[in-house]
């Protein structure tokens, strides 16, 4: 007996027949609309702490407005499966199928898409994984850690043109699209300069000793969990606390600066930085982590073929003593876009006396707010359904029923990407690293920056 699920969208294709045709639409592309009454059923992949405690209360702020429905977990760790099954089940108030392993999910027919709320490296080659089962997917940033991810996730995403939507849910403020507006309609003035800093004083952020403590080898799949890397014995900091340990995660890069680089491509334009040098180290936290606790990063952008053209980008992090306040301003020769304080001001600008002695016209922005009531960006670990997270959440919805593309799609993540992986590979090597448009790898000294 058909399901009432395969009903409706056997009913619609059937109704669609007498019109389709005259629309230009094939039978394939109208399957591709969901009906608003048809329920869309969601996997997760990874019950991971970014899941449970921001991107599901997202989640939960939408899907029965608009339909959606949370029907499987897939983890390998053993502990964590059953937590979220019984977690998920108490939340949705119906049973949850628990799964192994990806493959056992997809296997699950009734999956129409997956969030991806994994290790850092591991979400570029499970979005590739969601694109193989034809899933719409939202993808948590970063997007890659490897320009062979990065480009193998990009091109596997455009070969079946599901819905991704990359985890940048700045993209979704109202004040991050008015800044974009202001600067790309000409009102701001060319870019000279970019400040961004994420400071937090956090002794415990991506530290999970209690559960190292409990962390068994029998219990994960330790061979899946590794998927591409370099085999390495079994270690439940690297499983737990990869974020302090290359080439499971770029720290700092790949968890802060790439929301704070993707407004930068987002508002200039452009794909990616020309150069980028990197200074830091470990400074406070001497706990066995590989990552730096401090980073100093410095970014050339501009056409690549127009040197002369350009600004400059600096990212500062520190893990100790910080404010907890993430800092973007943009200046250019007539004030700042502060997205802290959300305004625009005249600030350092061109004032008439400095113009006057060398024969120049004033050149001062007129203050303005960028929008009312605007957001707090969130620095905490655990953001629980923050605004910004819940706009990008219900934007990826909509987005699968009406099949645009989300705010966030998946060359913001590719651009991210380029620009974390050319810093992560600065850290790494010392070197000035560039990118070669030609080959698509990021390259220091001479050689494609990998591991």
């Amino acid at each position: 007996m058909p399901t009432r699920r395969k009903f409706i969208r056997n009913s619609a294709l059937a109704a669609a027949g007498t019109y389709i045709g005259a629309m230009g639409f094939s039978a394939k592309s109208y399957a591709n609309i969901r009906g608003a009454n048809d329920r869309v059923r969601l996997g997760a992949i990874g019950f991971s702490d970014r899941f449970r405690q921001s991107l599901f209360p997202s989640f939960l702020n939408h899907y029965q407005e608009l339909n959606f429905d949370l029907v499987a977990v897939s983890d390998i760790w053993k502990p964590r499966r059953e937590e979220g099954r019984t977690f998920l089940k108490n939340a949705m108030g119906h049973d949850i199928k628990a799964c192994m392993n990806n493959e056992e999910l997809y296997n699950t027919k009734d999956i129409d898409a997956v969030i991806i709320a994994t290790a850092d490296f591991q979400h570029a080659l499970h979005c590739i994984e969601a694109m193989k089962a034809n899933k719409d997917a939202y993808v948590e940033k970063p997007f890659a850690e490897t320009m062979d991810d990065n480009i193998a996730a990009l091109k596997a995403v455009k070969a079946t043109g599901r819905i991704v939507q990359i985890g940048s849910q700045r993209r979704s403020g109202g004040n991050y699209k008015a800044a974009a507006d202001f600067i790309q309609q000409g009102k701001f003035g060319p870019i000279t300069m970019v400040e961004l800093t994420w400071n937090v004083n956090q002794p415990g952020r991506w530290r999970r000793p209690d559960l190292v403590a409990k962390c068994k080898e029998e219990d994960i799949d330790w061979k899946r969990f590794l998927m591409n890397r370099p085999f390495e014995a079994w270690d439940p900091r690297k499983y737990l606390e990869y974020r302090l340990f290359w080439p499971y995660s770029s720290g700092m890069p790949g968890q802060w600066m790439s929301h704070q680089i993707d407004t930068v491509h987002w508002f200039s334009g452009l794909a990616h930085p020309r150069s980028v040098v990197a200074n830091g180290g470990i400074y406070m936290w001497k706990d066995g982590r590989k990552n730096w606790d401090t980073t100093l990063a410095v970014f050339d952008y501009g056409p690549p073929n127009d040197m002369s053209s350009g600004f400059q980008v600096s990212f500062a992090s520190r893990m100790h003593n910080g404010d907890e306040n993430p800092a973007e301003i943009y200046y250019s020769n007539g004030g700042e876009l502060n997205l802290i304080t959300n305004k625009v001001s005249p600030r350092g600008g061109l004032s008439e006396r400095m113009a006057a002695a060398m024969n120049m016209k004033a050149n001062l922005l007129p203050e303005s707010i960028l929008i009312d009531n605007a957001p707090k960006v969130v620095a905490s670990a655990n953001t629980g359904g923050d605004s910004l997270t819940s706009n990008h959440m219900r934007n990826w919805m909509e987005c699968i029923r009406s099949r645009q593309q989300p705010n966030a799609p998946v060359e913001a993540g590719y651009s991210h990407s380029i620009a974390t992986i050319m810093t992560n590979a600065a850290v790494r090597t010392g070197y000035k690293v560039t990118f070669d448009e030609k080959t698509q790898q990021v390259m220091a000294n001479g050689k494609v920056f990998k591991y």
